[in-house]
């Protein structure tokens, strides 16, 4: 396993313990699908959430990435959930989205 893809599966792998301990038991890492990938977390329905641990941040590209997945997923609301520099637990990590996404979180849509 190269460097990279340790670094990103241990990030997942850090946000679904943290949403499984904060009240979300079916949260788990989601196998790779490829062109048909529907996210990094299953188990949160109607969401997707795109996991990124990367020195440089590249939120338009994530934020496209993740909008793909949503549609994949046919779910309602895409997140990237990325690390923060300085910061080991993802409760103080950050978690980005569109306008449109957060209306759809936020809203009865």
């Amino acid at each position: 396993m190269s460097k990279a893809r340790a670094k990103g599966t241990a990030a997942e792998s850090a946000v679904v313990s943290y949403l499984q301990a904060n009240g979300f038991p079916h949260a788990e890492r989601r196998a790779l699908a490829g062109v048909n990938d529907r996210g990094d977390v299953s188990g949160l329905p109607g969401v997707v959430v795109e996991v990124k641990s990367c020195v440089r941040q590249e939120l338009a590209a994530w934020l496209d990435e993740a909008e793909v997945e949503r549609k994949n997923a046919s779910a309602s609301v895409a997140a990237v959930w990325h690390k923060r520099r300085g910061k080991g637990s993802p409760a103080q990590w950050f978690v980005t989205m569109t306008g449109e996404q957060f209306v759809n979180l936020i809203g009865d849509n």
